[in-house]
């Protein structure tokens, strides 16, 4: 079996990029403990708990696994980059459509049925994509996927940023790749345009500065000092990939899964939502994932940011929440709006 055997499969199942690791503890686990250690995860307790020692070793995950075949499904569309429109909220590229977890279990699924009919011997596997505590971009770097870009991001040279990633543990021995070589040279491009000056220049990601962290991880208030950076985003942020050069040919999906359900929706729409209603739009996509208070809180902040006094009757609306954070937020807003945030 061979890397370019894997390759073949991985495309007739939907995969633009694919490669093999082998499955033993990645070097740059250290550098993972380190940014733990630094308290860069914030609140996100899956990636610093028990879990965070299990990440050290794919066998932790499959106790007979020799290789890692990782994958890449690309998921940039045709439609415009992050939104300027304030009357707009921004929700990250990747959540328009579908989950992406169930789509890539499903197409990791019929990859290792292509590889058993291919292999011609039982083996053991798992698949596995963000959920599994598995260092992800570690191991793809490794397959030759790409690199980790300053932004943290797996960059592919050829194809960009815009992928979801997921593996496949073997028990299968195949022969690995190799790791490209980091091309984000001296560009700061995506240092500089972050709002929150959450890349760090040297370390990486900090995501208690992270606007995807405060709009999806974060339960309860947001920090007073971190409001006005968010702008309009509302769920996730794609600004250190939409200025990165090498997204500049990015190619576009043609899957359907990946299409906007409700591209970048109107402000005042989204605070009148019931929690009903926010259920049913955006129910198995990746939004769900906010829960209805704290969609509402970032429709707050994104109101007040945009400084529109015509926002003021929704936001009076949701000041009046039985829901203190929702409350809390609004009442910032509105202060926003009479020139006081």
């Amino acid at each position: 079996m061979t890397p370019e055997c894997i390759r073949e499969l991985a495309r007739r199942c939907g995969f633009s990029l694919a490669g093999v690791a082998e499955a033993v503890p990645a070097e740059d686990r250290k550098r993972y403990q380190e940014w733990v250690s630094a308290g860069r995860a914030g609140k996100m307790g899956y990636l610093t708990d028990h879990r965070a020692a299990v990440r050290d070793d794919p066998r932790s995950l499959l106790a007979s696994a020799r290789s890692v075949i990782c994958v890449g499904k690309l998921y940039q569309t045709a439609w415009p980059q992050t939104a300027q429109d304030p009357v707009r909220g921004w929700i990250s590229r990747y959540a328009w459509g579908e989950d992406y977890h169930d789509i890539l279990r499903r197409d990791l699924a019929r990859l290792d049925g292509l590889l058993r009919e291919r292999a011609g011997t039982g083996y053991e596997s798992r698949i596995c994509v963000d959920t599994a505590p598995l260092l992800e971009r570690s191991y793809a770097r490794l397959a030759g996927l790409g690199w980790i870009g300053r932004n943290t991001c797996l960059i592919n040279q050829q194809e960009g940023s815009w992928f979801f990633l997921g593996e496949l543990l073997v028990s299968l021995e195949i022969e690995p790749d190799a790791p490209p070589p980091d091309r984000c040279g001296t560009c700061m491009r995506c240092v500089e345009a972050c709002p929150t000056a959450a890349i760090v220049p040297g370390e990486g990601l900090d995501a208690t500065r992270c606007i995807s962290y405060f709009t999806i991880e974060v339960r309860g208030e947001v920090p007073m000092e971190q409001r006005a950076g968010i702008g309009a985003h509302i769920f996730g942020c794609d600004i250190c990939q939409d200025v990165c050069p090498w997204n500049g040919r990015a190619p576009v999906t043609e899957d359907p899964a990946f299409a906007p359900r409700h591209f970048a929706p109107q402000l005042e729409a989204l605070a009148a939502i019931t929690e009903d209603e926010f259920r049913t739009m955006f129910r198995g996509t990746p939004v769900a994932r906010a829960r209805y208070s704290g969609f509402l809180r970032n429709v707050a902040i994104a109101m007040g940011n945009a400084g529109h006094e015509e926002y003021r009757v929704p936001l009076l609306r949701l000041a009046a929440s039985r829901d203190a954070v929702v409350a809390a937020h609004a009442e910032w807003a509105l202060g926003r709006l009479s020139g006081a945030g």
